[in-house]
């Protein structure tokens, strides 16, 4: 018994009647594109089918007992389409859709096809009323993968989603970002570019031109706007007929130098690479699903060709209504050499389809109480779409020939499932074509979109204390953090160096060593005056004030040591307080002693009472206390209120942090009792300066308060035009040559005489001096 089913461009498995005697015979269902004009792709799909079906009624392994047997139309004609399709969804002229499922019977258990996206999305509901599988060998649109919509459509060609990523993988490989999208109206291109278009929003790649093709398409006006564009590479993911008529214009209107991607319809298209004038559009990469063996099928061919040219050209209907479903009179013109070398692109998914639906009906043969067969051979996902796909990347060399040149394996376990050999593929220009819309920035420089397009920008350099970061945000200039620095046109931060003077700085170990031998020095001068403290230099340089001014001067000098390390608040406070209170004692004393002079030499004579006054009542060191008082008052005031405290000087090097002692504002109020005391000292010291040669200390403290003068302009100056951790050094050099000014200035002349001239160490020598200046002022 032999049961009729229809096959469509569908293949379908028709209902059964099981005979244990014999072996049964099953009809399926497909539909091809045999219209007006004859097409050869679909022909050979159709004979890849029929070789397919009779492998598997020829097998013992698969099926056996049970022939398949098939019926074909032509789902393209209009005329036909939905008549057949109802006729096979239909039970004795009915279709009873309010059936369960698992009671209804229809005509066909299983359909392949059809070859268009469009014709498998408007017959597919029909079949999922009833659950019929669809097995589809060509539809790639995404959106059949829908299961709400399609419950029960499967497919053995991959989804546009692998084709669309396979081609932003080439579009990546080659480091191109301005490409155009050329599609046609049906169903599978347009669902290939809005596929298109929503994986570019992950990528840096920029869609510059889109185009419909159709009937009424002017090929050459779309040409002009791509050259008008400049684009290089153009995606052309039409149907054959539409690829193929717009290469032919691109060839007609002499468009040179670009690369053509071609989409799985054309990408292995026979005819086109023949064309002259081909190569000098540019170059053409195509993708396609890898081409897969089908042992026997070019024997099944040429058998077919000699049994068809021994019956008639023509089929008529029997009186048993049994139909000659393999008439095609277009079909004689073909030779078996023309199918076997046509486009093979769907074949082995022809091949599948076929195989998938007799391998499920022969595991559901198998089943019985205790379950079914688990032997699966083609899978597939929850989408009904293959769980892996082969795709073949494909060069139009030189001969004319598709070359592979590279694959992509859909299947995620592997390691690497995309490569090209870049040298297998030969350019127009020797070299990979550069398609893009800017030239890429310079490092360092970030991208201003200009127009619509990232892909179109102007490049900027970033300033300094800035960086631009190609992987996160190319667009823009990232400020640096505080601690870190950056050259104008960097790429990225460099953290701050931290500067401060170290104890084992060579500058530092100088000034500490100098300190010392200042401080030993110091004692040594108040050995010697305690020695001589009652010769006549020690009393005239001041007598016990000297003591007492070569111990503040220590203690002023102390203040150098902690000029160096980490500054911390304490010795902050300490570098500053003990110089300022003790060396202010210093000035307070050399004030004292220049009035002292001036007193001696010209007021005792003029204002007698004055002067005993002074002496009486000890009215220098009255003076030495107030200063002393005050300056300590106001340290004390200040430093609490706002003491000096370690500040991170970040704006003064943008590639380093300044570790220093920040003092306030408020420091003018204790500089201002020294700035007076300066002033007193010089006012006092110039009054004296006609007084005895030989007896002049009022032209060493003038001396000593030049130098003292000029240190401090010189520190002032340096800290306006610099502000690095050297600053810090020559702070501490001001205090130290600030110190070693008194003692060459005041203290060593008079050591030299105590010592290398002891002659002018005597009361008689100063006695004569004195009362030679007094007769001469007297005689004025």
């Amino acid at each position: 018994n032999k049961l009729t089913a229809f096959f469509t461009d569908v293949i379908q498995f028709p209902t059964f009647t099981q005979k244990s005697h014999s072996k049964r015979s099953v009809s399926l269902c497909t539909t091809h594109h045999y219209t007006i004009s004859f097409t050869l792709s679909s022909y050979r799909m159709f004979q890849v089918m029929r070789f397919a079906v009779q492998e598997i009624n020829n097998s013992s392994l698969i099926l056996p007992n049970v022939s398949l047997g098939y019926e074909i139309f032509d789902h393209c004609s209009d005329k036909f389409n939905f008549q057949a399709i109802l006729n096979m969804i239909s039970r004795n002229g009915s279709i009873q859709v309010l059936r369960c499922v698992n009671e209804y019977l229809s005509k066909v258990i299983a359909v392949a096809g059809p070859f268009r996206s469009m014709e498998s999305m408007t017959v597919a509901p029909m079949f999922a009323m009833n659950l019929i599988p669809m097995v589809n060998y060509g539809s790639s649109s995404s959106v059949l993968s829908d299961k709400w919509k399609y419950p029960s459509f499967l497919r053995t060609t991959a989804s546009n989603k692998d084709l669309i990523h396979l081609i932003i993988l080439i579009i990546q490989h080659f480091n191109w970002n301005w490409v155009a999208f050329v599609s046609s109206g049906d169903e599978n291109s347009q669902n290939g570019l809005q596929l298109f278009k929503s994986k570019l929003k992950d990528t840096k790649i920029c869609l510059a031109y889109a185009k419909e093709l159709n009937e009424m398409s002017d090929h050459y006006e779309i040409l002009q706007q791509l050259e008008g564009l400049s684009i290089e590479v153009i995606i052309v993911f039409a149907g054959q007929s539409s690829a193929v008529a717009f290469i032919k214009s691109a060839i007609k209107h002499n468009i040179h130098s670009k690369v053509w991607i071609a989409g799985d319809s054309w990408s292995l298209n026979k005819n086109l690479p023949r064309l002259s004038g081909i190569k000098a559009i540019g170059t053409i990469i195509g993708i396609t699903e890898t081409v897969m063996p089908l042992p026997g099928f070019k024997d099944f061919v040429y058998l077919s060709q000699t049994q068809r040219n021994n019956r008639p050209s023509t089929c008529e209907q029997t009186p048993s209504r049994q139909t000659c479903n393999q008439a095609c009179d277009l079909c004689s013109d073909v030779s078996p050499e023309e199918i076997i070398g046509e486009n093979p692109s769907y074949s082995f998914a022809t091949y599948s389809a076929i195989y998938a639906m007799a391998h499920a009906l022969h595991n559901l043969l198998l089943c019985d109480i205790k379950g079914c067969s688990d032997n699966v051979t083609v899978y597939f996902d929850s989408n009904g779409d293959p769980t892996s796909t082969s795709y073949a990347i494909v060069f139009w060399n030189q001969s004319g020939q598709a070359e592979k040149v590279g694959s992509y394996e859909t299947d995620p376990t592997l390691d690497v499932p995309f490569s090209i050999n870049n040298t297998q593929i030969h350019w127009y220009a020797d070299q990979v074509p550069v398609a893009r819309c800017s030239p890429e920035c310079s490092e360092g420089f970030a991208k201003k979109i200009d127009g619509l397009h990232q892909c179109c920008f102007q490049c900027n350099v970033c300033p300094g204390m800035t960086y631009v970061n190609y992987t996160d945000d190319p667009y823009s200039c990232i400020d640096c953090r505080k601690t870190e620095w950056s050259k104008p046109g960097s790429t990225f931060c460099t953290q701050r160096s931290v500067e401060y003077i170290l104890f084992t700085d060579p500058i530092a170990i100088t000034l500490m060593f100098s300190t010392g031998v200042l401080l030993a020095l110091t004692l040594a001068i108040v050995i010697l005056f305690a020695l001589n403290y009652d010769k006549p230099v020690v009393k005239s340089a001041g007598g016990p004030m000297c003591f007492l001014l070569l111990g503040c001067l220590s203690a002023s000098s102390i203040s150098v040591f902690f000029f160096f390390g980490k500054p911390t608040v304490t010795n902050c406070v300490l570098r500053y307080f003990l110089f300022l209170l003790f060396y202010t004692v210093c000035l307070g004393c050399f004030a004292v002693r220049s009035f002292q002079i001036v007193c001696i030499f010209k007021m005792a004579t003029k204002f007698p009472k004055i002067h005993s006054w002074w002496v009486k009542h000890n009215g220098q060191w009255w003076l030495i206390a107030i200063v002393f008082v005050l300056q300590l008052l106001l340290l004390t005031t200040v430093f609490t209120a706002s003491p000096p405290t370690p500040v991170n000087d970040m704006t003064s090097y943008r590639d380093q942090i300044i570790l220093k002692c920040a003092m306030t504002r408020t420091v003018i109020m204790f500089l201002l009792l020294t700035i007076v005391l300066v002033s007193l000292c010089f006012i006092f010291s110039y009054m004296g300066k006609d007084l005895p040669k030989n007896y002049n200390e009022s032209k060493a403290i003038t001396l000593y308060l030049l130098f003292l003068i000029l240190t401090w302009i010189t520190f002032c100056t340096a800290s306006i035009l610099y502000h690095g951790k050297y600053l810090q050094l020559f702070n501490a050099m001001s205090v130290l040559s600030s110190s070693y000014s008194i003692l060459f200035c005041y203290f060593l002349p008079k050591c030299y005489i105590i010592i290398f001239q002891p002659q002018k160490n005597t009361q008689q020598h100063f006695q004569g001096i004195i009362q030679r200046y007094t007769q001469n002022i007297s005689s004025k």
